[in-house]
């Protein structure tokens, strides 16, 4: 059995089309557990409707995705796990590829692909190849998904064997902002092997107002921090070669440049990383405008006319 579990919080447009997706599986040895975290709209009516087709509601107050997400799993039954956002899609045949990639193995976790669509148009969908969309030993793939301090991981790439998860625990309640990133390091660096998974497609709606990945909050900008010195930790408990060391200081440098000239604590919880790992190799990114302005003034400057113009 599969258990996919999904945190839903005002979710009511999309909710409907992420739980058909799942139900409209090949593989049909799957229970759908939607936790609806304290939605202030119609998203326990809309899932609610799906009951007699076998999807498990459990409504709470608003907790947090983390505490969403870990009281799905507390329900879960099966021998494997996927965690699915409320406004994302599945191919059909993602769940029945997955399975016979990991072809019972408990000490691998399966991946796919995956591409962004817009304005919730299919027809805007477009994939976003990467160098990892093959089978990798698991902190090979981290190093390289991360050595670019771009650390994008959607959570319904990965099936998860439910024994690994009873090993390194659920998701950590108290992150909100890049929480993804710490959890799945330490799934990562649990297993021995991804096996990529060329048949399933995630469909990843894009540009969805007021999502948790907008939010810039100082509250919003901890968790990010957080995630990024815990699950850069993760690696390098397990690895201390110089790419390893690399990938993790690139990665922390990058959430440096984007919090500069905010947040001061942070950005020295940081550096600190980036010196302990040896330096980064990585540039600053920014609009147009930073770009133009970059090679006159210094990043620093330009990054501050950035933030006053907001371009």
């Amino acid at each position: 059995m599969v258990s996919v579990c999904m945190a839903c919080y005002n979710a009511e447009r999309y909710v409907g089309e992420a739980v058909e997706s799942v139900l409209n599986q090949t593989y049909q040895n799957i229970e759908l557990i939607v936790v609806n975290d304290g939605s202030t709209d119609r998203s326990g009516a809309v899932v609610e409707k799906y009951k007699g087709r076998g999807v498990k509601l459990i409504t709470q107050g608003n907790r947090g995705q983390c505490a969403a997400a870990n009281r799905a799993l507390a329900e879960a039954r099966g021998e494997y796990v996927k965690f699915f956002d409320a406004d994302d899609i599945l191919s059909p045949r993602f769940i029945e590829a997955q399975i016979g990639r990991l072809a019972g193995r408990k000490d691998a976790v399966a991946s796919a692909r995956w591409g962004r669509f817009y304005n919730d148009d299919l027809k805007t969908f477009r994939l976003n190849p990467e160098k990892v969309w093959r089978d990798m030993e698991s902190t090979d793939w981290l190093v390289e998904a991360t050595i670019s301090a771009h650390p994008m991981q959607q959570c319904g790439l990965w099936l998860i064997p439910k024994d690994v998860l009873d090993k390194t625990g659920g998701w950590l309640v108290g992150l909100s902002l890049t929480n993804d990133f710490e959890f799945f390091c330490r799934i990562l660096c649990e297993v021995k092997q991804v096996l990529f998974c060329e048949e399933g497609t995630l469909y990843y709606r894009s540009g969805i107002w007021g999502s948790l990945s907008a939010r810039k909050s100082r509250a919003a900008r901890e968790s990010e921090c957080r995630s990024i010195l815990l699950g850069t930790a993760h690696l390098l408990k397990k690895r201390q070669d110089a790419r390893a060391k690399l990938a993790c200081a690139n990665t922390c440098q990058h959430l440096l440049y984007d919090l500069y000239p905010k947040h001061p604590d942070l950005r020295k919880e940081l550096a600190q990383r980036v010196a302990e790992c040896g330096g980064a190799k990585v540039e600053p990114s920014g609009g147009r405008y930073f770009h133009w302005w970059r090679p006159w003034i210094g990043w620093k400057l330009a990054r501050r006319l950035q933030r006053a113009v907001g371009k």
